[in-house]
């Protein structure tokens, strides 16, 4: 629907104050984003947006909450299973990438049959790949951990948690891969409500499935990964309801599910890339625990409840970010590149603001949010050195995702690829190794490696983004 039609023009006038836009955008409606004001389309997008990695990011802290009354064994088998689920989510997001610029794209050309093909074929790939995934790493789940380096006890105590999250992959899977699409499509608001709907589920059965309250069985750590599959995989169906025609741009018909080579080959080729560049990503995080894990457990969970915080506050990063990718893909598919451009700035501009504000935050009040979730003090030791180094550089983080986001957007994903192979694995991970073998900082080196890392990946992305190349990419 273009910004000139009566509903658009009626319910949403250019003038309308910051408070009025935040209401309008959280309603649901459709607006052309390729002629919309740029001010005004970044909010429209970017409110549901934030609100939904918001969720998710409750989540992830509100998970640690509980299973860290279990004890610190328990906070190290979350923290090397989502190590080593961060695996599962570079594929999906590196899919989700393609699957965004794409669907934005056709959008943008106006072409929603296209769109809708797209995202049928966006669905056929995703549910053959976790499929595959999760047997193979449901199966090897405890030797997994074992290779990782965990203690006996680890191992005994988060195999079944580990076979559970790795092998039921599929849930977390499609809901970042139907969330891609619904953000292509600037269907922001319905991402935002299947993760308020998925996440408010896993929040409530959590503790229930824990520690056994009321008619609930007790799993205890196990119960984690209970909760968050039922509430994943009620989500997955809020979405498919939603992809066979209710209130989405993006129609998904039985015969958009068959599979087409030609279809699949667009989504491989930029998918491919943007699969590496989070792998390299994620895998220089496995880098960093596996580097921790000699030091103990202690350090493990002090690092994985420092990061799990910081998690909090650049989830809703990335939905300013993600509402830049979508701008810069719509406005390509529409002939806009300047406005492409432009929306990258004014999301950048929102979100250094927005980070630089919590960086602080978390630097001054690092002690007590860190005994919010353990009163160990080893563990708090090591939690409140590690969120107040890795906060430090959060203005370039603001910069760097939304940058990146950019190059996303456009369907250059080689671009971030090449940027985060020189930054982590040739630049975080032997750095970090150094600090904390080398120069014998134990784990303080590895939590220093991090801010460092990021910061030489935002400055080198600027860069990038100047140059304009991206804006000539064709998908």
């Amino acid at each position: 629907m273009s910004a000139s039609t009566p509903e658009s023009t009626a319910v949403a006038p250019h003038d309308a104050g910051f408070w009025r836009i935040v209401w309008l955008a959280l309603q649901g409606r459709n607006y052309d984003y390729t002629a919309e004001n740029l001010n005004r389309a970044v909010l429209l997008l970017a409110v549901p947006m934030v609100l939904e990695m918001i969720m998710e990011s409750l989540f992830a802290v509100v998970d640690v909450f509980w299973v860290s009354r279990l004890g610190r064994d328990a906070v190290a088998v979350i923290g090397l299973t989502e190590s080593i689920m961060t695996l599962i989510y570079a594929v999906a997001i590196g899919i989700s990438i393609a699957a965004t610029a794409i669907v934005a794209r056709r959008i943008g050309e106006k072409d929603a049959e296209a769109a809708s093909a797209a995202a049928g074929q966006i669905l056929v790939l995703g549910v053959s790949v976790s499929a595959g995934l999760g047997l193979v790493l449901g199966f090897f789940a405890p030797t997994i951990l074992q290779l990782m380096g965990a203690e006996p006890a680890v191992v005994a105590l988060g195999s079944d948690f580990a076979r559970i999250m790795l092998g039921g992959n599929l849930t977390v899977f499609m809901i970042f891969l139907i969330n891609a699409i619904f953000r292509g499509a600037g269907d922001a608001v319905l991402a935002m409500r299947t993760l308020w709907l998925a996440n408010a589920l896993n929040i409530v059965l959590g503790p229930l499935f824990i520690f056994g309250w009321g008619p609930f069985p007790e799993f205890g750590v196990t119960g984690a990964a209970v909760a968050t599959n039922i509430g994943r995989g009620v989500g997955v169906l809020y979405q498919l309801w939603h992809l066979a025609g209710h209130h989405s741009r993006v129609r998904v018909r039985l015969r958009h599910l068959v599979p087409q080579a030609d279809q699949l080959r667009v989504i491989l080729t930029t998918a491919w890339s943007g699969i590496a560049q989070l792998l390299i990503g994620t895998t220089s995080w496995i880098g960093l625990f596996k580097i921790l894990t000699p030091f103990g457990s202690a350090a493990l969970a002090g690092y994985t409840i420092a990061i799990r915080i910081v998690t909090f506050a650049l989830m809703p990063a990335w939905g300013l970010a993600n509402a830049g990718a979508t701008l810069v893909g719509q406005n390509l598919g529409a002939a806009k590149p300047e406005r492409a451009e432009q929306a990258i700035r004014i999301a950048t501009r929102f979100n250094v603001v927005f980070l630089a504000i919590v960086g602080v935050l978390f630097v001054v009040f690092s002690g007590p949010l860190v005994r919010l979730f353990s009163t160990d003090a080893e563990v708090m030791t090591h939690g409140i050195r590690a969120l107040w180094i890795v906060s430090l550089a959060f203005p370039l983080y603001a910069a760097g995702m939304c940058l990146e986001a950019a190059f996303n957007g456009a369907g250059d994903t080689w671009t971030p690829t090449r940027l985060n192979f020189f930054c982590f694995w040739l630049g975080q991970v032997p750095l970090a190794w150094i600090l904390a073998d080398g120069l014998q900082l134990g784990p303080m080196g590895v939590f220093i490696a991090v801010p460092i890392s990021f910061t030489v990946l935002a400055l080198w992305s600027a860069v990038l983004f100047r140059r304009g190349q991206w804006k000539q990419q064709r998908i």
